[in-house]
């Protein structure tokens, strides 16, 4: 591994240089919005003293209209009042809310962040401070989420989702455009992109403000997603029908009517009717599930940028999160019994990140990147998301929009041959005759195969589901094999990534299968991590000249001892387990 000095980097432009491209992102420290103390602790204290007003209205009442309200004795509003203290409790009032202020001016004062070629930093804190980096090089998506009292206020709250456990980084809050363009610069330097002229002016955040009012009122009518601005090429979008649809046919609902049949039964053997009770707590539980995952999936787009793949949702609080390209670690389309009638699949993906105390909560919900979709709508959410996987997925200067969509005929073969095939159809190799002892039904789909860039592994009668693993993403591969799965000669695959919803297991393979499996993923996933450029997707010399220009560790050479960008430590080689049969134990550990 060798290291190359670079050249300096560039002097950050100042505030005041109207040729700066972008204020936000010259290296400079800068403030959160002016409201953000208000929308992070003063709407609380508004509501207590919300709480307090409500409380003590009949002795307001009282002291504005004598012999309008209720006597109470023991009152301290009116103690207060009657032995002529008024003024100095108001004096003591007044005083608290200066000094509160005082406090959340210098919270405010005290927050601070900037954005240079390398990384995001935050610090905070008046007695006890904070310094938060995240380096861009390690971003594994931006989320920009409206809440719905500070959308009222025009603002947004800026999440930055590094790997690692409460390793995110938050901006709360900034203006609603100021933050959609911080998030597209921040994407922009990630990248390794060169931005021309034109296409630093056309980033530029627009502010041409028609009144407060109608500011609010143009943002809460404005569609979700704006194609144009985000540059989309490709737009997947979720019908609310369906979304309903695919809701009331799920397991929860499958739980309720069984509760509820139990329910029936129980009152006609018994003749307690007082059995109904106990069904309220499951229908509000139940009505709760239903509202917060529908609205949260309203208005539901995943689409194709130039800065990545953008999932937005919601419709009176909104959320839309970026992540860049080779962020995703495993993806699962999976089919429920009760949608195989309408041909309906949802997809699930595993990230690099998980969010820790305080940070946001949309890690559950940007797991799923399509609640519910055709399987046309599967071919075209894995040709964004996994654009590696139907050909030469070109990026950067020069791209051409036929160039990115090279190979896209073999999309079709995958999602075709692999959502509903059973067998060796489209190239899976499958479990023996001997496996229906393990996998009664799904002995004949189960099964796993290559295509470029990926492993795909094909599970499930009931149940029907295909996960792909991009092979740059694997950490590990593990073969492991039970006293049964022993006496029938069989064997289980684990292909390990990042922890998330998405299980790349397979069982009852045909031993030799099963060791031909690991051998072949680690030894590809070591070549496919050697030549990963996916970090500096927009860079137009790739990953070392990206690195190089930057005065990093140059690019790993390839073969075993190259390490997969983002990969802490160095590989790990495993010889092959004894007594697996005589292919040769080849492959890598990462």
């Amino acid at each position: 591994m060798t290291f190359r000095p670079g050249p300096p980097p560039p002097a950050p432009a100042r505030r005041g240089n109207a040729a700066a491209a972008a204020p936000l992102t010259d290296g400079e420290w800068h403030r959160l919005h002016p409201l953000t103390p208000l929308l992070r602790g003063g709407i609380v204290l508004i509501v207590v003293l919300g709480i307090l007003l409500n409380n003590l209205r009949d002795t307001l009442v009282e002291m504005v209209i004598p012999g309008g309200g209720p006597q109470q004795d023991g009152d301290p509003v009116r103690y207060v009042y009657e032995h002529g203290a008024v003024g100095w409790v108001l004096l003591g009032l007044v005083g608290f809310v200066i000094v509160l202020i005082g406090l959340f001016y210098l919270s405010w004062r005290m927050h601070e962040f900037r954005v240079t070629g390398d990384v995001v930093e935050v610090r905070s804190g008046v007695l006890f401070r904070n310094h938060r980096k995240a380096r861009l090089d390690r971003i594994q998506g931006i989320n920009v989420s409206r809440p719905l009292i500070p959308r009222l206020f025009g603002t947004a709250k800026l999440e930055i989702a590094q790997a690692g456990n409460d390793a995110n980084v938050q901006l709360a809050y900034l203006g609603a455009k100021a933050g959609d363009d911080l998030r597209q610069r921040i994407l922009v330097l990630a990248s390794g992109a060169q931005e021309d002229e034109a296409e630093a002016a056309d980033g530029q955040p627009r502010y041409d403000s028609e009144g407060l009012v109608s500011d609010r009122v143009h943002e809460f009518l404005s569609p979700e997603l704006d194609a144009g601005a985000v540059h989309a090429t490709r737009i997947v979008k979720v019908q609310p029908g369906r979304l309903i649809a695919s809701l009331l046919l799920s397991g929860t609902t499958v739980f309720l009517l069984v509760v509820l049949a139990a329910i029936i039964v129980s009152i006609a053997v018994t003749g307690e009717y007082f059995l109904l009770v106990s069904l309220f707590p499951a229908v509000i539980g139940a009505g709760g599930y239903y509202v917060r995952k529908f609205s949260k999936s309203l208005q539901y787009t995943i689409a194709d940028t130039r800065d990545g793949i953008r999932i937005g949702f919601g419709l009176v609080s909104t959320s839309n999160e970026t992540l860049p390209p080779g962020r995703i670690h495993a993806v699962s389309v999976a089919q429920p019994l009760l949608w195989r009638p309408f041909g309906w699949w949802d997809i699930r993906i595993n990230r690099a990140t998980n969010a820790g105390n305080g940070a946001s909560n949309n890690q559950q919900v940007s797991s799923i990147v399509l609640p519910v979709g055709t399987a046309e709508d599967v071919r075209q959410v894995l040709e964004i998301i996994l654009p590696s996987l139907v050909g030469s997925a070109v990026v950067g200067p020069g791209a051409t929009k036929d160039r990115m969509r090279e190979g896209s005929a073999e999309a079709v073969s995958v999602v075709d041959d692999s959502l509903t095939t059973t067998g060796d159809r489209g190239g899976f190799q499958h479990s023996p005759r001997r496996g229906r002892w393990l996998r009664p039904l799904s002995a004949r789909r189960n099964g796993y195969r290559f295509v470029p860039g990926a492993v795909l592994l094909r599970m499930g009668a009931v149940w029907r589901t295909l996960v792909v693993v991009p092979l740059p993403r694997v950490q590990s591969v593990k073969v492991s094999q039970g006293p049964v799965e022993r006496l029938l000669r069989l064997a289980s695959v684990h292909v390990q990534t990042v922890h998330g919803p998405v299980t790349a297991a397979i069982g009852a393979l045909d031993a030799r299968d099963a060791q031909q499996l690991w051998a072949d993923t680690a030894e590809r996933a070591v070549e496919a991590a050697a030549s990963d450029t996916s970090h500096r997707w927009r860079s137009a010399s790739g990953h070392a000249a990206g690195q190089e220009a930057r005065g990093h560790v140059s690019a790993p050479p390839a073969g075993p001892q190259g390490a997969a960008p983002g990969h802490t430590g160095p590989p790990v080689w495993s010889p092959a387990p004894a007594g697996w049969g005589d292919v040769p134990p080849t492959g890598a550990v990462r």
